[in-house]
C-alpha cells in the first residue's frame, strides 16, 4: 500500500516540478568553476582536488557550501564534485525570473557534465513556494526537474520512509475589472427636436 502511495506523489511531484518555459540559468554552464577553503590537496596525476574547512564554490549564479569537496575532472574537462557538510548547501538562479532554487542534504554531488545535482540523507528542495523533502533528491540543472526518492523502511517503525512536499498552486493573473465608483455616469439626454 504505502509504495503505491509513494509512486503517485513522485509522480504528482515530477510533473509539478517540471516547468519547460523555466530552466536553471543557462549561462551559468559557460562560466568557470571557483573553489575556496582553508586548504586544499591536488592531485595532478588522478586529476583529483580535495577542498576542506568552509568550501564554497561557485559557477556563475550557482553556489555550493559544505565542510569538504572532492573535485575529479575527467579526460575531456568536465568535473564531478562531491560535498560533504553537516548541511552542505546549493543555490540557482531560474533563467529569466528573480526566482532562486535552493537545496540541502548531508552529501550534494555535482556533475558539470550531466548538468545534475544530486541530494542525500536528509534531502531538502525549495523552489519559490514549492518545498520537496526526501532521502535523495535529484535535481536536473537542464531541465528543472526533480526526482525525490525515499529510503527503505526505517528500523524503528518497519514502515518505509515517505517523501513530503508542499506544492503551492499556481494563481492564474486576475483580470482587473473597473469598479462602479471608476465608471463614468451614463444619463439619459434629452433630445431636442429641431427649432421650427
Amino acid at each position: 500500500m504505502y509504495p503505491q502511495k509513494n509512486k503517485l506523489l513522485l509522480a504528482a511531484t515530477l510533473l509539478l516540478f517540471c516547468s519547460p518555459t523555466c530552466f536553471a540559468e543557462r549561462a551559468d554552464r559557460d562560466k568557470p568553476v571557483h573553489l575556496e577553503a582553508d586548504q586544499v590537496l591536488m592531485d595532478d596525476a588522478q586529476h583529483i582536488s580535495t577542498f576542506i574547512g568552509n568550501v564554497q564554490l561557485t559557477q556563475g549564479t550557482m553556489l555550493i557550501r559544505g565542510d569538504k569537496i572532492v573535485v575529479v575532472e575527467d579526460s575531456e574537462g568536465y568535473k564531478h564534485g562531491t560535498v560533504y557538510g553537516h548541511t552542505a548547501s546549493f543555490r540557482q538562479k531560474r533563467e529569466g525570473l528573480d526566482e532562486y532554487v535552493n537545496g540541502y542534504g548531508e552529501r550534494i554531488e555535482y556533475d558539470t557534465r550531466a548538468e545534475t545535482v544530486d541530494f542525500y540523507e536528509q534531502a531538502h528542495v525549495v523552489r519559490d513556494l514549492d518545498d520537496v523533502r526526501g532521502e535523495h533528491i535529484t535535481y536536473s540543472q537542464k531541465t528543472e526537474i526533480f526526482q525525490v526518492h525515499s529510503s527503505g523502511a526505517s528500523v524503528a517503525n518497519k514502515l518505509p520512509k515517505r517523501v513530503h512536499a508542499v506544492l503551492q498552486p499556481k494563481h492564474k493573473k486576475e483580470t482587473i475589472k473597473p469598479s462602479s465608483r471608476d465608471a463614468l455616469p451614463i444619463k439619459p439626454s434629452v433630445i431636442l427636436s429641431p427649432a421650427e
